[in-house]
Formats: C-alpha cells, sequence, structure tokens
C-alpha cells in the first residue's frame, strides 16, 4: 500500500512539475526600489513605451502640478479620513464624524458601564440568592426600539448617500475611459479626440525630483477640469482591479468584460493620489492613481498638448475656414471684374 501511495505522489508531482516553472517564468519579478514600474508593463507588452511621457509635452500648453503636502495623500499617523474635496466625500465624512462615531462612542460606554454594574451589583458576594426573574417586559421593548430607532437615524442620510454617488452622470458631463492593466492604468478621452494616457509608477529618484510622494507618483496623470462632472467608464483588461480616490470619496471596481460607470466631481484644484484596491497579481501594490484637476481652460491646453481636440477649437476652426474661403471668393471676384472695368473705361 505504500509503494502505491509513494507512486501516486511522484507521478502527480511529475505532472505538476512543467506548470509551476511555467508559472514561474511567466511571473514577472516584483519591482525593487531600483526598478522602474515601467518595466512591469514592459513585461506585459504594455503600450507605455508609445505613451509620451509627462515631461516630453510642451511646457508652454502644460506642466504638470505640484502636490500639496498632506492634501490628496496619506500622512503619517493620521487617524480621520482624507481632507475631502468632493459634495459626496463631504457628506459622507460628515455623516461618519457627525452620526455614527457619536453613537458608537455611546453604545460602548453604556455597555461597558451595564457590564461593571452587572458585575458589581450581581456578583455571588452581594447576591448568595440569584433571582428567579426571566422576563421584563420594559426591558424587552426598550431594546427592541431603540435599535430600531438607531438605525433609522442612521439609515436616512445613509441612503440618501448611496442614491447620490449612483445619480447617472448630465448629458454635458465629461467622459473618460479608465481601464485597469497588469499592472498600470490607461485613460481615454472619447470626448476630445479618443486619445489615451498610459499611467506607470514613478521610481523613487524620480518621483524625488517631482517632490512627489514615492509609490504613488506616476508618470503621467489622468487630468479633469474642477468643478465639472465627469461621467467615468471603468473596466478592466485581465483581472479584476478597482479605482479609488479616497480624496474624493471614489472607489469603483474594473471587471473584465464589463463598463461600470460613476460620477466624478471634483471642486477643488489639485493633485489626488489613490491606489489599485483590489488585489490584482504580484504588482498589485504597484498601480497607484493620480489625478489632477485644474481649471478649464488649462485642462484644454493640456488636451492640446495630448494631440486632442476641444469643442471650442473645432468651431473656430469651421468659422476660419468659411472666413478663408469667403475671402478668397471676393479676391477671385475682383480679378475677375478688373479687366470689364479696364475696357469699359478704354471706351
Amino acid at each position: 500500500m505504500t509503494h502505491y501511495v509513494k507512486a501516486w505522489i511522484l507521478a502527480l508531482g511529475l505532472i505538476l512539475t512543467p506548470a509551476v516553472a511555467t508559472a514561474q517564468d511567466a511571473l514577472p519579478a516584483a519591482p525593487g526600489a531600483e526598478a522602474a514600474p515601467s518595466e512591469a508593463s514592459v513585461d506585459a507588452e504594455a503600450p507605455a513605451a508609445e505613451a509620451a511621457p509627462a515631461s516630453g509635452l510642451d511646457p508652454a500648453l502644460y506642466t504638470p502640478m505640484k502636490p500639496t503636502e498632506g492634501v490628496g495623500m496619506p500622512v503619517d499617523g493620521g487617524l480621520d479620513f482624507q481632507p475631502q474635496v468632493s459634495e459626496t466625500g463631504k457628506q459622507a465624512k460628515w455623516i461618519n464624524n457627525s452620526i455614527l462615531l457619536p453613537i458608537m462612542t455611546v453604545i460602548c460606554l453604556f455597555v461597558l458601564a451595564l457590564l461593571f454594574w452587572v458585575m458589581i451589583r450581581f456578583r455571588r458576594g452581594a447576591n448568595p440568592e440569584p433571582s428567579k426573574t426571566t422576563h421584563n417586559t420594559f426591558i424587552e421593548v426598550v431594546w427592541t426600539v431603540v435599535p430600531v430607532l438607531i438605525l433609522l437615524v442612521i439609515a436616512v442620510p445613509s441612503i440618501s448617500l448611496l442614491a447620490q454617488q449612483f445619480e447617472p452622470a448630465p448629458e454635458d458631463a465629461l467622459t473618460v475611459k479608465v481601464t485597469g492593466y497588469q499592472w498600470y492604468w490607461g485613460y481615454n478621452y472619447p470626448d476630445n479626440g479618443d486619445f489615451e494616457i498610459i499611467s506607470n509608477m514613478l521610481t523613487e529618484e524620480e518621483a524625488n525630483e517631482r517632490g512627489e510622494p514615492f509609490q504613488l507618483a506616476v508618470d503621467n496623470r489622468m487630468v479633469i477640469p474642477v468643478g465639472k462632472p465627469v461621467k467615468m467608464l471603468i473596466t478592466g483588461a485581465d483581472v479584476i482591479h478597482s479605482f479609488a480616490i479616497p480624496a474624493a470619496w471614489f472607489k469603483l471596481d474594473a471587471v473584465p468584460g464589463r463598463i461600470n460607470e460613476k460620477v466624478l466631481q471634483i471642486d477643488e484644484v489639485g493633485v489626488y493620489y489613490g491606489q489599485c484596491s483590489e488585489l490584482c497579481g504580484a504588482r498589485h501594490g504597484f498601480m497607484p492613481i493620480a489625478v489632477e484637476v485644474l481649471p478649464e481652460d488649462k485642462f484644454n491646453d493640456w488636451v492640446r498638448a495630448n494631440g486632442g481636440t476641444v469643442k471650442g477649437d473645432e468651431v473656430a476652426a469651421d468659422e476660419s475656414e468659411d472666413g478663408a474661403a469667403e475671402e478668397t471668393a471676393s479676391d477671385d471676384t475682383t480679378t475677375e471684374g478688373a479687366p470689364a472695368d479696364a475696357a469699359a473705361a478704354a471706351n
């Protein structure tokens, strides 16, 4: 019997060995302190090499904004949520700090007081003969009604916040398609010529040169206009990722074969960082998110710098072409009429 067991174990090991070796060969090495995260995209046949880095853009049109220390990023020893820069974020933080935390604190203190009271009042020394009471109608009504009231107090603002987060985008909202790859992000702008930005994490040296936090800084940021609703279409190219920006109270999964939609609106200019929040593979922790929020005119300049189109530019170009055509036609008419006028003068 022992020989049969050993034979089966040996056969199973021989069968699985090639698969394990193949999996190890296919898995790219985890990035060290010196390794550039862009190597992950190269190993995964990512289009990072085709994407122009931010430093290659025309500085007259766009220069990456420097982040504000402690804003839009985690801080050492932080206990509270990040300062919120969206309406939903401010409302959610208010619900947490003004409703949930006080209720939890009161309940915890009340239960702790009950425990101490029971330990002292009903200890064996004080109650040699325990009470035979099994029911108390008043207490049972109280401990049923009070939790229901507490849940109602929590439910009303919570359901309102949930509904607000999933309201459909207005017709004039800017559309940005976000694609999660292993292990980097891609941003498409279909309303502006459908160009794509590929975003990879910077090395520690590059992040320090730019004055940005390491493992959060990226070579190309997602850029949106301030105070404008943005319709985010989020999907995954390979496995499930999750697009999350804590300062905007925004999080939505990127699922392959499915497009999830949610509105993002940030009301303050700045740079806000996030991370992939779904375990997506070996380099899950090395695909940060950086969102730069600019005034609309500077956002339009950034679009032009990336070879995109702005709606106003198309109208101006059409008007310029119409004006040039009219001017050409006017010149042709003047040229044709000149010989006739000269002949009339000669007669």
